[in-house]
């Protein structure tokens, strides 16, 4: 089963896209070094300020094997208040 990325705010505009999908069994460091490579700059910029859930609950540790079916939401910073 691949891992479902779903982008909001910043981080769709700049993959040009609300979710994709790519493979199973990579570390979060891993899928964002790939999704940078497939979308350019723009979201490798968002990529590294954003915060990342890992089927609903706040990754912590990047290194760590993402599970087979996972949901990832890519939440870049946001402001106001």
């Amino acid at each position: 089963m691949d891992l479902t990325i779903r982008y909001f705010a910043g981080a769709r505009a700049a993959a040009g896209r609300r979710e994709e999908t790519a493979p199973a069994g990579r570390s979060l460091d891993d899928l964002t070094q790939e999704l940078a490579e497939r979308h350019g700059g723009r979201l490798a910029d968002v990529l590294r300020v954003a915060s990342f859930l890992v089927d609903g609950v706040t990754c912590h540790d990047r290194q760590a094997p993402l599970p087979a079916g996972a949901t990832i939401d890519v939440l870049p910073p946001f402001a106001g208040g």
